[in-house]
């Protein structure tokens, strides 16, 4: 019984912390539990088998560490995993053609600074300078800078 306890806990210690290294990346509670749990069955070797079999089970479970890290980077496995696209469409992109300073809609949401607007019969992401508008207010275009429309409201 104590074998399949030290030897449990070692793997389940082992098993938190390459998942806390490749999945969960900082300190978590996952890598905090798996190095728990390895101290423990390691302890429970010290107690239940002696120094002679601890420090044989401290030496194991450092070289499966280390196996186990060596052979999952070196063999891609975690790529299956992994993000391979990414966004590259940016807000308003191509449909500022038509949209020049001056121009004025209505709050389609509240701008707390940024929310929707309606200009030119077409809904946009604006932005104000700082202010909070609510919905249903006139708003004018100030100025558009890189895809961002500012405005302000109309008084």
């Amino acid at each position: 019984m104590e074998w399949t306890i030290v030897i449990s806990l070692i793997f389940l210690g082992l098993l938190l912390l390459v998942v806390e290294v490749i999945f969960v990346p900082g300190t978590t509670i996952v890598g905090v539990a798996g190095f728990v749990a390895l101290v423990l069955g390691i302890g429970l070797a010290f107690r239940y088998f002696g120094s002679d079999v601890g420090w044989m089970a401290t030496g194991g479970a450092a070289v499966a560490f280390g196996v186990v890290f060596y052979f999952s980077f070196k063999t891609n496995v975690w790529k299956r995993f992994s993000l391979k696209t990414s966004i590259k469409s940016r807000v308003n992109e191509g449909e500022l053609e038509h949209l020049t300073a001056g121009e004025e809609g209505i709050a389609i949401s509240a701008l707390r600074p940024v929310g929707k607007a309606e200009l030119t019969s077409k809904i946009f992401e604006v932005k104000t300078q700082g202010g909070y508008i609510d919905s249903g207010t006139r708003i004018r275009v100030v100025k558009i800078i890189s895809n961002q429309i500012f405005v302000e409201p109309i008084l």
